[in-house]
């Protein structure tokens, strides 16, 4: 509490630009991109075409409110151990260019907002779906799971998931087997993206008493794990083919993206158990481009003939 307090009292004066850029940063921008990717693709397979305009527009500015409340809840909430870790000494309540209160306000007026546009100008059912994605990440994963189990990226990533479902709601105002299936690719893909991360800055979480799997296990068993979810993301988005009738352009992608996810991840592996140099960050950003190409095809294979 000193901490914070003397680099609060130390801080120059904020300008409205900079203030303006905090409040943007603690929104987790990065994340949020990452989340709004998956969301136009899964509208397109759910209309079967190009959606309506207005209502692809409607449902990404909800899901940027929605997403970036969740993120300014985590950064409050987390503001002890933000203090102290290395990657996150940049993030606005640490440097001082946000104060808790401004942080805490911020959230909760991101979740109404973000309800309420949801609700008023998708559909209900999309703004409830929004809720449960806030509730998931925020209390779920930060507050329950983050700092008391090596399994939380697992069951805590399920925020993650919540926009493809939000997506498809927004198109049918309903759920159907294809939005499941593309939950259950980001359920499985979350602990393989994140779980090379927790091993890069093992040293950060393990400061602070976060026990993520990179910490609280060896090299060689972060590495089989994700060798394990990586090879069960694809079996699941194959699931695609036959229930939602996807055509050659999905079929490849997912096959031939999916098949060099799969690699990154026994390489990282091979180099664990052989104690070589190991490249986490190589299957971090491996993850990013799969699930960047996978959504790809599933926006354009509905677009064409075959």
């Amino acid at each position: 509490m000193d901490v914070a307090v003397e680099g609060r009292v130390g801080h120059p004066r904020i300008g409205v630009g900079q203030k303006a850029k905090a409040y943007v940063a603690l929104t987790k921008p990065r994340v949020m991109e990452l989340l709004l990717v998956t969301t136009v693709p899964v509208m397109i397979l759910a209309q079967g075409g190009i959606p309506n305009l207005w209502l692809v527009f409607a449902t990404l500015v909800g899901g940027a409110l929605s997403a970036g409340g969740a993120g300014a809840f985590n950064c409050y909430i987390d503001r002890d151990i933000d203090r102290v870790m290395n990657r996150t000494k940049s993030r606005p309540l640490v440097t001082g260019e946000l104060s808790d209160r401004e942080a805490l306000v911020f959230a909760w007026v991101l979740a109404v907002v973000s309800t309420l546009w949801f609700g008023f100008f998708v559909n209900w059912f999309a703004a409830g779906l929004s809720v449960i994605a806030i509730v998931l990440y925020a209390v779920v994963y930060t507050i329950i799971l983050k700092r008391h189990t090596s399994q939380n990226i697992i069951w805590g990533g399920t925020a993650g998931c919540m926009p493809v479902l939000i997506g498809w709601a927004a198109v049918t105002n309903s759920l159907d087997w294809p939005a499941w299936i593309l939950f259950g690719v980001i359920f499985l893909w979350t602990p393989p993206h994140y779980w090379p991360l927790s091993m890069r800055y093992s040293d950060d979480y393990k400061s602070v008493g976060v026990p993520m799997l990179g910490v609280t296990r060896g090299r060689a068993v972060v590495g089989l794990q994700t060798i394990l979810y990586a090879w069960a993301t694809v079996a699941c988005s194959l699931l695609l083919i036959p229930v939602a009738s996807m055509g050659i352009v999905y079929t490849v992608a997912a096959i031939a993206s999916g098949g060099w996810f799969i690699y990154e991840t026994h390489r990282l592996y091979n180099s664990a158990i052989r104690h070589g140099d190991v490249r986490p960050m190589r299957v971090f950003h491996a993850s990013i481009t799969y699930l960047t190409i996978l959504f790809l095809a599933i926006a354009i294979d509905p677009l064409l003939p075959f």
